[in-house]
C-alpha cells in the first residue's frame, strides 16, 4: 500500500532523513521507534504530504503521492505529537470544523463525528470544553479529527506522550483497535508500547533505517547475540578467541601485565567454559 524509495530530507546542512526505504501491506500497524532527533517526525510529516523529500519518492498503490497531493492528503488521517487544538471551542465544534476543513459535505460529516466519536470513547464529553478535558481526553479528540473522514492511513506522532500509565494503557487500546480497519504509523521512543501494540517495527537513527522487522524478530536476534569480557595472561589470546565457535568480533586493549578483550558471540555454544 505504502512505498518508500530512497527518501532524503535536509535542513540547511543537516540531514535529518538518509535515504530511507521500506513497504507497508494495508492493515499492518507500524511503530516507528528511535531517540529524539532520529527523524521519525520528519518522515511521518514526509508521508502525510507536509514536507516534500528533498530526494527519492513516497507512493501509494504505486502512484506517486506527488503527482496528486490532495488526493492523497484525503487517504491520511495524522495526529501530530503537538495535538494542536483549540482549548475556547467545546469537543463537538471542534470536530465540526475540522470536518469542513476537510471539505466534507453535511452528511459525511455528521456521519463521519458521530463514528468517530463512538471509536474513540468521546461520548461523555462531547459537549465540554476542550480547555476542561484530561490529557488522555484531549488525545481522543484529535484521534477522533484525525478519523473523522474515514483515512485508510492514520499516523500518529507520540500519542502518548505526557499521559500517566492509566491513560497510556487506554490510548494503546485505543490505537489497536482503530488498526484493524486501517494500516497506522505510530511513532515513539519507548519500547513497551510497540510490544503492545504494533506488529512491526522501523527503527531510525541519525536519519537512517537501523531495522526493519516484528517484535518477535527483534528478541530473536537480540537472543542470538552475547557478549563476554575476558582478561587473560597469555600469549596470542586474540587468535585463539577468533577460533572460538561462533564469535563474531573480538576488541582488545592492554591493562598492566593482562589484555582484556570483549569477545561478541552469534552462536547457541556458552563460551564462558
Amino acid at each position: 500500500m505504502i512505498s518508500v524509495h530512497g527518501v532524503t530530507k535536509r535542513f540547511g546542512s543537516l540531514v535529518a532523513v538518509d535515504e530511507v526505504s521500506f513497504d507497508v501491506r494495508r492493515g499492518e500497524i507500524v511503530g516507528f521507534l528511535g531517540p529524539n532527533g532520529a527523524g521519525k517526525t520528519t518522515t511521518m510529516r514526509m508521508l502525510t504530504g507536509s514536507l516534500e523529500p528533498d530526494e527519492g519518492q513516497i507512493l501509494f498503490d504505486g502512484t506517486p503521492i506527488q503527482e496528486d497531493l490532495r488526493s492523497a492528503k484525503a487517504r491520511v488521517g495524522y495526529l501530530p505529537e503537538s495535538n494542536p487544538l483549540y482549548d475556547d471551542m467545546l469537543v463537538c465544534e471542534y470536530l465540526e470544523f475540522v470536518a469542513d476543513l476537510r471539505g466534507m459535505a453535511p452528511d459525511a460529516a455528521r456521519t463521519g463525528i458521530s463514528d468517530a466519536v463512538a471509536e474513540t470513547g468521546l461520548e461523555d464529553v462531547f459537549f465540554r470544553p476542550i480547555s476542561e478535558l484530561s490529557k488522555g481526553y484531549r488525545q481522543r479528540t484529535g484521534m477522533a479529527g484525525a478519523i473523522l473522514h474515514k483515512p485508510e492511513i492514520l499516523i500518529l506522532d507520540e500519542p502518548t506522550e505526557g499521559l500517566d500509565p492509566n491513560q497510556r494503557v487506554e490510548i494503546r487500546k485505543l490505537v489497536h483497535a482503530l488498526g484493524t480497519e486501517r494500516t497506522v504509523f505510530l511513532s515513539t521512543h519507548v519500547m513497551q508500547e510497540v510490544e503492545h501494540t504494533c506488529n512491526r517495527i522501523l527503527i531510525l537513527r541519525n536519519g537512517s533505517l537501523a531495522a526493519d522487522s516484528t517484535m518477535e524478530g527483534l528478541e530473536r536476534a537480540q537472543r542470538g547475540v552475547a557478549r563476554y569480557v575476558v582478561e587473560v595472561v597469555g600469549n596470542e589470546v586474540e587468535t585463539v578467541l577468533r577460533r572460538l565457535p561462533g564469535v563474531s568480533d573480538v576488541h582488545g586493549e592492554k591493562e598492566e601485565s593482562r589484555e582484556r578483550f570483549t569477545i561478541d558471540s552469534q552462536g547457541e555454544d556458552d563460551l564462558r567454559p
